[in-house]
């Protein structure tokens, strides 16, 4: 495929852009941060983007989607990164949204996709239960009782599990802790019996939540997919967050290695521009190459999504791999080209740095994917 955007994706990139740069720059998370806002997003401000057809972009028609691809999704959330947009589309409008598609009945995904794509609804996937990102660690039990189940467990890392009206929780059947089988999906409300939600917020300040179940009763209708087949849901889900989020810090860097540029354009020292100094230029042309690098290969892994490839798992890892290494190597150097007023809170600049340390742990770092991709390649 050629790696260059059509007509439709550069306008719905430039209407996205004019969008959050007006309505959702930096400062707005800065506000949110600095008023301990309790949600950790603009409500208003995610009814106003669904009613712009983002929420649903990914979504069917007969649900109030746009029926798009995720190649246009990839262009809507690098934009968001620019301006490290808060709002809650990983959680609810991929991984979400995902798996209702693909597990729930046809009721359940009338009434809550239709709720996602008008901006009404917020889902939240209860899965990571350690500090290292591995999918299929989980020890939450969900117990046979009566006609249903009792969910037991402690959940971290939930994204914007705070505000979620329903969990999807990950819990095990059978099975031991590492196992890929015995994993069921769990669609539960967040104001259940024995639901206890606590609320932290990431270095970049950000949304994220512990989750603990108590002999959560659930019925068999609230099981997505198959007993004991969870993971057949949740793989590809978590492949097409994966690669959405590689799309996010695509963004992120792109965004802090641009105002690096034009910083070390107008930043005088010895009576001429800094960005003269060879040092720097080498620096900053390495940078170049990395985030050229990360470009091709997020494109190509959305692609690889939206035409099912053989081989989209792979490019999917790569993709993360090499976004988590860029971004964190761009925003480093940045703060360090900045100089002095990097280092503080007043400068934008750090906020890219701590967004994408955040971005790089969640869903698997460059680490992960790396030993994710030799596997998938039989090594």
């Amino acid at each position: 495929m050629a790696l260059v955007l059509t007509e439709e994706q550069q306008l719905l990139q430039e209407t996205v852009r004019d969008f959050v740069r007006e309505k959702a720059p930096v400062k707005h998370l800065r506000q949110l941060r600095d008023t301990n806002d309790k949600v950790g997003f603009s409500r208003d401000l995610w009814k106003e983007m669904a009613d712009l057809g983002w929420a649903g972009i990914i979504l069917p028609e007969e649900h109030g989607g746009s029926g798009l691809g995720y190649a246009e999704l990839g262009i809507l959330l690098e934009e968001c990164g620019r301006t490290l947009v808060p709002e809650p589309f990983l959680s609810t409008v991929v991984l979400g949204a995902e798996l209702i598609q693909k597990g729930a009945s046809e009721a359940q995904q009338k009434e809550i996709l239709g709720g996602i794509a008008e901006g009404r609804t917020v889902l939240a996937l209860a899965h990571q239960e350690q500090g290292r990102y591995s999918p299929y660690a989980v020890s939450t039990r969900a117990e046979a009782a009566g006609d249903g189940f009792q969910l037991s467990g402690k959940k971290t890392f939930v994204l914007d599990g705070h505000v979620a009206d329903s969990l999807i929780v990950v819990a095990r059947t059978s099975g031991a802790a590492g196992d890929r089988d015995g994993l069921t999906l769990f669609l539960v409300p967040a104001e259940s019996a024995g639901v206890s939600i606590t609320r932290t917020v990431m270095v970049d300040s950000r949304n994220s939540a512990v989750v603990e179940l108590s002999n959560v009763a659930v019925s068999r209708d609230q099981v997505l997919g198959d007993v004991g087949a969870g993971a057949d849901l949740l793989d590809p889900a978590l492949d097409r967050a994966t690669v959405a989020l590689s799309a996010q810090l695509l963004g992120v860097l792109t965004e802090a290695f641009e105002r690096t540029v034009e910083y070390l354009k107008t930043r005088i020292q010895f009576d001429v521009p800094i960005g003269s100094f060879q040092a720097l230029k080498h620096r900053a042309a390495v940078m170049f190459c990395e985030v050229e690098l990360s470009k091709s290969i997020v494109m190509d892994a959305l692609a690889a999504i939206d035409e099912g490839r053989e081989n989209a798992s792979q490019l999917v890892s790569a993709a993360k791999a090499r976004t988590s290494d860029t971004a964190g190597l761009v925003t480093r150097e940045a703060v360090q080209m900045f100089g002095g007023i990097g280092m503080t809170d007043e400068e934008e600049i750090g906020f890219f740095l701590k967004r994408a340390r955040a971005a790089e742990l969640t869903l698997g770092d460059g680490s992960f994917h790396r030993d994710r991709f030799a596997q998938l390649n039989g090594y």
